[in-house]
Parts: C-alpha cells; structure tokens; sequence
C-alpha cells in the first residue's frame, strides 16, 4: 500500500529525501497540467512547477492539514499559474519579470480565473483515478490500462493473449479489477475529505 500523503509530508519535515521524491512524483502531472491547461506554454508550465515545487519545500512545515497537502498544491499552481498569466499578457515581459515580486503576497483569483473550477475538478478527479490505477495489481493495472487508457481499443482476443487468459475470464476479471479501483478511490476520497 502506497504511504498517504499525510506520512509523506511529515517524512519530508524530517528531511527524508525518498518521501520528498515521492510527493513531488505522484503530484507532478497534476501540478504541470494546471498552467498547460490553462494555455501556458510547456517553457512556463515547467516553470510553474518549479516554484510550486520550491514553495513546497520552503513551507512544508507550515501545511496546517497534511492531508490536504495536493488540494494545497493544486491552490499554489493556481496561483502562480494566474501569476504568469497575468504578466504573459503584457508585451514585452521576460520570463524573470513575469516571476519576479513577493511570493509570499496572496493572490486573489478573478471570476475569469484561466482554470474555471469545473476543469480543476475534472483535472483533480483524473489524478484520483490516475493514482488508484497505479496501486492496483499488475494483472488489474494491465486490463484497465488495456480497455480504458488507449486510443485504440484492442479486442477481447488481444486482451486475452497479452493477459495470457481467456477471453471468456476478460468480463469478470475487468468487474472485479473495477471493484478494486472504487475502493481505493473511495478510500482516497476519505482520506482527503
């Protein structure tokens, strides 16, 4: 069983730096899909990342609810998503100016926000799935992989040879592979609220 992030952040408070790689990969896509789509650029979406990343470790101690630490990541992208976006309007701005002033100051996001709140929670719901994915077993992670995350769905017969299985078993092992996956979803969303 993957570690929650509650133990991830206080493992990073005691300086473990296999608990710090942890946090940052399993929240990596999620942080970087925020500016991208938002419209920024890959140049400004790494970017994004970084200072998210580096806001993290310097207030890693101050997260009042370690729990919630990816609603707080995903908050921080928001904002210095909306930072850059905001100085990216103006012509003339170089990368240094658009990051420059007080990372400390709050940000208040408008109403026209570049990410309305329906596309973070979709975005968020993504990352849920996502990470349930990964912590199911081999043989369940190949099937979903296999019927849900590609462009070309391969048929049950293809599905049954590189499962080594037959195709009559695909049916009831993806019911219980889906099983699987509500669980550790329903029990991810506990954790978080």
């Amino acid at each position: 069983m993957e570690p929650s992030d509650e133990t991830l952040v206080f493992a990073c408070r005691q300086g473990d730096e296999a608990a710090w790689e942890k946090l940052i990969d399993r929240y990596q896509r999620l942080i970087y899909t925020i500016p991208r789509r938002s419209g920024l650029d890959a140049d400004l979406a790494a970017e994004v990342f970084q200072r998210v990343c580096m806001t993290l470790l310097r207030k890693i101690d101050s997260i009042e609810q370690p729990s919630r630490v990816g609603a707080w990541l995903v908050t921080t992208a928001r904002r210095e998503t909306w930072r850059i976006s905001r100085h990216a309007r103006a012509d003339g701005v170089s990368l240094e100016q658009a990051f420059a002033g007080d990372e400390d100051e709050p940000v208040e996001l408008p109403d026209d926000a570049p990410l309305p709140e329906d596309v973070l929670e979709r975005i968020e719901a993504q990352h849920t799935v996502r990470n349930a994915v990964n912590e199911l077993d081999d043989r369940c992670r190949q099937l979903i992989v296999l019927l849900f995350y590609r462009d070309d769905m391969p048929s049950y017969a293809e599905i049954a040879d590189q499962l080594d299985t037959s195709e009559g078993s695909i049916g009831p092992t993806r019911a219980r592979c889906l099983q699987k996956l509500r669980r550790l979803i329903d029990t991810t969303e506990k954790q978080i609220y």
